[in-house]
């Protein structure tokens, strides 16, 4: 591996832990970040021509201390007050030396949390942990959030100097609330996730790279809390959801729904580890109503993950999981996904049925469902109909594009096919 690789290994693997020991000794995130991308910077120039350092991390470590003196530096004579500098210069001399490698796990932890914090907005957090947690830059964050570089650079500027004047703590809650700071960890994580997975605008039917690094960001947080109900129940799900991504496009970049999709392309192996991981021991108790929900939709994606195939899926257990998860968070999207279930288990009339009182008035999903379970009992007028609504709310371009091709369908003689 040469510098340039083991350079970008570094701030691919290391990134939120290096972050995360700055600023837990210098309490600076509005220093911290510029110095470690400084040394990003330097070390580009100077490992290819210098040779590699023994300890990567720890050399990036030293090089942004020594930034972030320099800066403390410059606000002290700004301030005039030198004295006072070089109390505090001699007092972080002996810490500035190269970090010995044994960063504190904890850290990324008190990172991840602060990301969190609710003094932020969902999205500006999901943004502000992708960056500093998992060191996505600024240029793909703005590209997965579909939005311009420049936006979204003020969005994490404006989130750092939030929590900067809000005085939020780099530290981990009291153990009373750090169940509900992980959940809210979580909840961000799998916002992140849905925004990949299933974008609500835009060309692309899938982001696989947003959805990749929140199942990142799920996996990270885990290893440092496996005893967690919420993030062992996520992980499980997101694996799943996500082991399913290289076969929802087709070689044109168009939608490929799940009964249609190629099973070879399912990433096995990961479906493999989300099963394990349903049976892990911390599920077994009393659960939060967040981590049973994320569970029962992780067992509603395993009973399609290991469906030998789709025409060979237990609708009637899925119908059964929805039944349960109703109880535990009685959603419009869960209604939804049930009334997909009944459709496939009892006929399209029972789905029907089921959609009866549900209302999602900014989702065009409730109409797409509505169309093609009245094209499957043959009314195809009020089915074009609900596809004509259906468009009107969607506003991902791949989605209107299969949502077209369904009701251009309606008009030829053959009978409507399954979605």
């Amino acid at each position: 591996m040469d510098a340039a690789e083991e350079l970008a290994r570094v701030v691919r693997e290391e990134w939120g832990r290096l972050v995360s020991l700055l600023l837990a000794r210098h309490g600076r995130l509005d220093l911290v970040e510029d110095a470690l991308a400084d040394a990003v910077e330097a070390a580009a120039r100077q490992w290819e021509r210098d040779g590699m350092p023994s300890n990567p991390p720890a050399w990036l470590v030293t090089v942004a201390r020594r930034r972030i003196l320099d800066r403390l530096r410059a606000e002290a004579m700004a301030r005039r007050k030198v004295p006072l500098l070089v109390t505090d210069v001699h007092r972080e001399g002996a810490a500035a030396m190269a970090d010995p490698g044994d960063l504190v796990e904890d850290d990324l932890l008190r990172l991840v949390l602060m990301c969190t914090h609710p003094a932020l907005a969902p999205e500006a957090a999901s943004a502000l942990a992708l960056r500093l947690v998992l060191g996505v830059s600024t240029h793909d964050i703005a590209r997965l959030f579909l939005v311009p570089e420049p936006t979204m650079a003020a969005r994490l500027t404006r989130a750092k100097k939030k929590i900067v004047a809000a005085g939020v703590p780099f530290a981990v809650p009291g153990a009373d609330r750090l169940p509900a700071r992980l959940g809210v960890v979580a909840q961000t994580a799998y916002l992140a996730f849905t925004a990949g997975y299933a974008p609500g605008s835009g060309p692309d039917p899938v982001r696989v790279d947003l959805a990749g690094e929140a199942v990142r960001l799920v996996r990270v947080v885990r290893g440092l809390r496996p005893e967690e109900p919420v993030l062992t129940s996520l992980l499980a799900l997101v694996l799943l959801q996500h082991s399913r991504r290289h076969a929802r496009v087709d070689t044109d970049g168009r939608l490929v729904l799940l009964p249609d999709q190629d099973r070879a392309l399912w990433q096995h192996e990961e479906i493999a580890e989300a099963v394990a991981l349903l049976d892990a021991p911390v599920l077994a108790g009393p659960l939060s109503a967040q981590a049973a929900s994320y569970l029962i939709q992780a067992r509603v994606a395993a009973e399609h993950a290991t469906a030998p195939s789709a025409g060979e899926t237990r609708w009637d257990r899925v119908v059964a999981h929805y039944d349960v998860l109703l109880e535990v968070d009685p959603s419009p999207g869960a209604r939804l996904a049930r009334a997909v279930a009944v459709a496939e288990s009892s006929g399209p009339a029972a789905g029907l049925s089921a959609l009866e009182g549900l209302d999602l008035p900014e989702s065009h999903r409730l109409a797409a469902v509505r169309a093609e379970l009245l094209a499957r009992t043959g009314d195809v007028a009020a089915a074009r109909g609900a596809y004509s609504a259906a468009l009107a709310l969607c506003r991902n371009g791949s989605e209107r594009e299969h949502l077209e091709v369904r009701r251009a369908q309606l008009d030829d003689a053959r009978p409507a096919g399954r979605t």
